[in-house]
């Protein structure tokens, strides 16, 4: 399928835009160390990514502050609201995967 660049760019945007909210709001039950140890990335990375594209584009962006923006809150109320502990199990598999 063909379609104009702005469209495919409109389309991207709201891809991301839906995995946002499924990360953020519809399962904040899934912990970061899970999804890196099943699909190599997390929300960190996710933020990590959008900070780069910022700063590629001339916009000045900090880490803290492209956290701020995916997750929507500061890193210290995500990890006080929805961050548990990893298991020794879950940092053993991190730990063999990379």
């Amino acid at each position: 399928i063909t379609m104009p660049d702005q469209q495919e760019i409109e389309l991207q945007a709201a891809a991301f835009r839906r995995l946002q909210q499924h990360l953020m709001q519809d399962r904040t039950d899934v912990q970061n160390i899970d999804l890196m140890n099943l699909a190599g990335f997390c929300r960190n990375c996710l933020s990590r990514w959008y900070q780069e594209a910022a700063n590629a584009r001339g916009i000045e962006m900090t880490k803290e502050e492209a956290r701020e923006l995916f997750y929507g809150m500061s890193m210290e109320d995500w990890k006080k609201n929805y961050q548990t502990d990893a298991t020794s199990g879950q940092q053993a598999e991190f730990k063999e995967a990379f």
